[in-house]
């Protein structure tokens, strides 16, 4: 469009474009069109696509709004095309799918591995870095699960999908606060042990002293161990 065409007062380019007014019903046709074939696709997609969505089904939604945006609206383009497009992106997510069943490197390139990002209570900050997992985003989703004390995990697992899968411990033992500084009552709901932790990672002290660096972080910030019982 040119320069000389724009106009302010121009009320009916603003509102309808350069298309007549009789084009929302032919865009309310397409659009009804192209969302029942969608909700077709969606629900051969399968259920996950409606619950947690991984890196794959992502990227299949992000290109469904692509697809269907353009067969709704724009006069000149047929609607036959998209839903050939939208047929082959169902088609393109079932087969990595089929593939990710066959083989396992297959699958974590389609859908991502599956990282740990806490090992016996101690905080595995390269990883954390890795995923760009900050350690109070790692506490809150501790906090709440009810864990207030590292020593209560076995295991953290940042899922495929971006989910936390929380493993506790058998036996609490003590170990880093999750609780925030910023909380003045929060040394209430604690009891402080004679042992020592980084207060980087939860690596407990080897000799119980604050005068070596940390043997997983490198370290030399240590603090009580609390416990919850």
């Amino acid at each position: 469009m040119k320069k000389f065409e724009i106009h302010l007062a121009d009320w009916q380019r603003i509102l309808f474009g350069q298309t007549p007014p009789v084009f929302l019903l032919e865009v309310f046709v397409r659009t009804l069109i192209i969302y029942i074939f969608l909700l077709f696709v969606l629900r051969w997609l399968g259920k996950r696509m409606s619950g947690q969505l991984t890196i794959l089904e992502m990227s299949v939604m992000l290109t469904l709004g692509a697809i269907v945006s353009v067969a709704m609206q724009v006069p000149d383009r047929g609607i036959t095309l998209s839903m050939f497009v939208l047929f082959c992106t169902l088609a393109f997510q079932r087969g990595l799918s089929w593939l990710g069943i066959k083989s396992a490197r297959i699958e974590e390139l389609s859908q991502g591995r599956i990282s740990t990002l806490v090992k016996d209570g101690v905080l595995d900050l390269k990883e954390m870095g890795r995923c760009r997992i900050s350690r109070q985003q790692l506490f809150g989703q501790m906090r709440s699960e009810g864990i207030f004390n590292m020593g209560e995990v076995r295991r953290v697992y940042l899922e495929a999908c971006g989910i936390f899968s929380i493993v506790k411990m058998h036996t609490p033992a003590p170990g880093l606060t999750t609780l925030p500084r910023a909380d003045n009552t929060a040394p209430l709901l604690l009891q402080h042990t004679d042992d020592l932790v980084c207060a980087q990672c939860g690596k407990a002290s080897p000799d119980n002293t604050s005068s070596k660096d940390c043997p997983a972080c490198g370290s030399n910030n240590w603090t009580s161990a609390v416990s919850t019982s």
